[in-house]
């Protein structure tokens, strides 16, 4: 795998709808911006051997560093994967969709659900958004949210932007009823 950088993006809000939010609600994304394994090989049929090397180093890398970011405990998260123009939706998709990467924040944030996912192929400094999902029920609505990222340089033509979102709190203010208040 080779990193180019790695960017990490907090947010917090303090006020929402003119009331204040208490403790603020916090958001953190870090992304890798790495090399496309498959970048210049033409239509690679088996992606697997670039998946083996370099999805679980991605994932034992972002993980902590978006925990530590987040600085609290994790109750939602998401991930996405952005390529260059130079490669294929999957390239990104066979990297975040595998367990070999996903377990790695599902340990780190002692979660249980499948991760929300963004992929799609873009030029550098495409905004993208993360969805993000509470860890243990995706079924509750105030953690349905999403963090909103762009980084000005990546994803270059043979690039690929693999980020972590975390969330310690569901939406600022939430107020939706629960789902079974709809079943």
């Amino acid at each position: 795998m080779k990193l180019r950088k790695t960017v990490t993006l907090v947010d917090e809000i303090h006020t929402e709808g003119g009331e204040t939010v208490s403790p603020a609600a916090r958001t953190a994304v870090v992304a890798a911006v790495i090399d496309n394994p498959w970048a210049g090989q033409g239509f690679v049929r088996d992606l697997s051997a670039g998946i083996d090397e370099t999805a679980p180093r991605l994932g034992a890398l972002l993980a902590p560093l978006v925990v530590k970011a987040l600085g609290r405990p994790v109750e939602a998260y998401g991930k996405a994967a952005v390529v260059g123009l130079d490669g294929e939706v999957e390239h990104g998709s066979g990297l975040i969709h595998t367990l070999k990467f996903g377990d790695h924040f599902r340990e780190a944030a002692s979660a249980t659900t499948l991760l929300p996912a963004l992929e799609k192929v873009a030029p550098a400094g495409t905004v993208f958004d993360i969805p993000l999902k509470h860890i243990t029920d995706a079924t509750v609505r105030s953690h349905h949210q999403s963090v909103e990222v762009r980084i000005p340089d990546a994803p270059r033509a043979g690039e690929i932007v693999i980020a972590l979102a975390a969330a310690g709190q569901g939406r600022p203010q939430a107020r939706l009823a629960p789902l079974a208040t709809e079943q």
